[in-house]
C-alpha cells in the first residue's frame, strides 16, 4: 500500500455501494486515516462499537426503551420492580437531522462487526438504500492490508 492513502476509491466505492465491509490491519490507525479522509470529502463520521447495541433498527432509526440497571435498588409503588423504562432516540436519525446542510451524509463506523449475525448484517447492507444520507462502514475482522468490499457481496459470500 502506497505510504499516503488519498482515499478517493475508498469513499467513491462507498458512495456507489452505500456499505462496505472493512477489514483492517489489527495494529490500528488505518480506520482514523479513512475517517479523515471522508470528513474531509463532505461527510459526518460515527463510529460506534457493535457489542452491545442489542436490535439494530430500534436502536438506530427507532425510538426504544431501556431499563438502567438498579443496582439493588427497587422501586416500590405501582411500577415494575426492576426500574423504569426510559424512552431514547433513535441514535442514526437524531444525528442525521443534526448533520449541516452542506454535508453529504453521515457515515455510521462500525467496529467489532465480526460479532453481528447474518440478518443483522443483511439490515445494514439494506439500510443506505432506506435513507440514501446514511453510508455504513462495518469492520469484519483483521487483515494484514486494509480491505474492504461491498457489504451485500460480504454477505452473499458468507
Amino acid at each position: 500500500m502506497a505510504l499516503l492513502a488519498t482515499g478517493k476509491r475508498f469513499i467513491r466505492n462507498l458512495e456507489t455501494a452505500g456499505a462496505l465491509a472493512v477489514q483492517a490491519p489489527l495494529e490500528g490507525g488505518f480506520e482514523g486515516r479513512y475517517q479523515r479522509r471522508l470528513r474531509a470529502a463532505g461527510y459526518e463520521t460515527m463510529t460506534l462499537t457493535a457489542r452491545g447495541l442489542g436490535d439494530l433498527a430500534s436502536y438506530l432509526t427507532g425510538i426504544h426503551g431501556v431499563r438502567p440497571a438498579h443496582l439493588g435498588k427497587k422501586t416500590v409503588g405501582q411500577t415494575a420492580a426492576v426500574g423504569d423504562v426510559y424512552f431514547v432516540p433513535p441514535i442514526l436519525t437524531y444525528r442525521l437531522q443534526h448533520v449541516p446542510p452542506k454535508a453529504k451524509g453521515l457515515v455510521l463506523w462500525l467496529i467489532e462487526g465480526h460479532i453481528l449475525s447474518r440478518q443483522e448484517i443483511e439490515y445494514l447492507a439494506n439500510l443506505p438504500s432506506q435513507e440514501t444520507r446514511i453510508k455504513i462502514v462495518l469492520e469484519v475482522g483483521g487483515e494484514r492490508f486494509f480491505s474492504w468490499q461491498p457489504l451485500s457481496e460480504f454477505v452473499s459470500a458468507a
